[in-house]
């Protein structure tokens, strides 16, 4: 057994690590519920219920009808605490996101990890046995919403990871979609002509800052997701090899689920309450079966709330604010802030403010945003004026400031993304849409009506005399 110092090291870039910065620095962002909840629907309703009431703490449910494990949710569905693990205000998020992933930091590899306590292998693996939520009535079974699955490229060997819906088909069977399109993908495809499974390992129980770096996408392909999950934590990312010859995965994690994806087989697979707020039926409809399960003596069980859920979206949101901020501040300096509003299932619509200089500028923007991520298909350009993280003040800018005639942009026949609903059901594709909502150029333009910050400081003031806070 290792020494507790080493343990704790391993733990603070773990699920464990988060949830003590969370107890210690934001106590009330952490929620424990002692009563007993079953696995059907009750988690996922709780958060939903939370949310609704304006909330979005870290949940952990100590009592789980039938099961002695506790499950942990909704780790990553609060803006400020993601802001705090990297040190600034919730505004600065999205570019200090992109500055700090760049800066990537090898990985550090050690021999010893929690997860190594307890090990299950062949028949003795029961999945079912695991407190998977059923998150809603319209999934087909219970899915492991939190599962990192790692796997290296059958050609140049370097590995990824990211997550990936995992259903229930059994004691040792998972379903797997990899409709993202993205490595994982090519990983399997690439293993699959040379008649192979991709071996893989599923990692459950990781600290948001993983969850957020595995959310990148454009980085050169020699370099490892867990590099640049290392420079959001500033240091190591720290690994241990699995059960997999020569595959790496977190030390800190809570569970580990050994294994393949299978070549040139299909099941059934969803459907599955997605990010966009539907049913999705559409999967890839890939088989992962597990060979060996490794676990902490006294592991907790980490999910993400499926459907629309901020735990399920905002990385995604933010990821996407920083990639789309990057591209576009290469040739659009002017370009203040990027927004990706979690209501527009986080990634389908980006709001874009700048300080035009000249014509045609919020154009070009449109296009170099579409062109940064293809799930976004409705780009909003708005003056520096507008506040872009106040949906109603864009809309306000798209009422009064768009000339239907001249402002408006479409692109047919573009790649969407495979989960929205509205994109064609064989390729995929949608007609994309760019909005210029500032104000026209070469003439003047309606004032806007304003109260200052002092105005609006004595407002309150008086109101908080009268007894009334707000």
């Amino acid at each position: 057994m290792a020494a507790p110092s080493i343990e704790a090291d391993l733990d603070s870039q773990g699920l464990r690590g988060f949830l003590e910065f969370v107890e210690r620095e934001h106590p009330d962002q952490l929620l424990r519920i002692g009563e007993t909840v079953d696995t059907r629907f009750e988690m996922t309703a709780i958060v939903f219920e939370l949310e609704q009431a304006g909330r979005s703490p870290v949940v952990i449910f100590d009592n789980v009808a039938g099961h002695d494990m506790p499950v942990v949710t909704n780790i990553a569905g609060n803006r400020d605490l993601l802001a705090a693990l990297l040190g600034v205000e919730s505004a600065d998020l999205p570019a200090a996101f992109r500055e700090r992933c760049q800066d990537y930091r090898p990985v550090e590899k050690v021999d010893y990890a929690p997860w190594q306590e307890i090990v299950i292998e062949g028949d003795d693996i029961d999945l079912t046995s695991l407190p998977v939520p059923m998150q809603f009535a319209v999934d087909k079974a219970p899915y492991i919403t939190a599962g990192q699955i790692t796997a290296r490229d059958p050609q140049s060997g370097v590995d990824t990871t990211g997550f990936h819906r995992l259903m229930i088909g059994g004691r040792n069977r998972l379903g797997v979609s990899l409709h993202s399109r993205r490595r994982m993908y090519e990983f399997h495809r690439r293993a699959e002509a040379l008649g192979e499974p991709l071996p893989a390992a599923i990692t459950l129980g990781i600290h948001p800052l993983h969850y957020m770096g595995s959310m990148v996408y454009q980085y050169p392909p020699h370099v490892r997701k867990y590099e640049i999950i290392g420079a959001l934590f500033g240091e190591p990312y720290r690994v241990a090899e699995c059960g997999i010859p020569g595959l790496e995965i977190p030390a800190g994690a809570e569970i580990v689920i050994e294994g393949e994806i299978l070549a040139n087989t299909h099941e059934p697979e969803g459907p599955f309450g997605e990010f966009t707020g539907y049913a999705s039926y559409r999967s890839t409809q890939n088989v992962f079966v597990a060979k060996t399960m490794r676990m902490r003596r006294d592991a907790m069980f980490h999910s993400v709330v499926s459907g629309m859920s901020s735990d399920h979206i905002l990385i995604s949101c933010i990821t996407r604010e920083g990639e789309i901020l990057n591209t576009l501040r290469r040739t659009l300096p002017n370009v203040r802030a990027v927004h990706v509003p979690r209501g527009t299932c986080g990634g389908l619509m980006a709001i874009v403010s700048m300080k035009k200089t000249a014509p045609g500028e919020p154009q070009l923007a449109i296009m170099s945003t579409l062109g940064a991520e293809f799930y976004c298909k409705i780009v909003i350009v708005v003056d520096e004026d507008v506040d872009i993280f106040n949906l109603a003040d864009v809309m306000w800018a798209v009422a009064t400031r768009v000339r239907a005639e001249k402002d408006l942009v479409f692109i047919p026949g573009a790649k969407g993304a495979i989960l929205d609903p509205s994109s064609d059901p064989e390729t995929f594709t949608v007609t994309k849409v760019g909005v210029d909502a500032t104000k026209p150029d070469g003439r003047d333009f309606a004032e806007r009506l304003i109260i200052s910050d002092e105005q609006r400081a004595r407002g309150r003031d008086i109101l908080r005399a009268a007894g009334v806070t707000i």
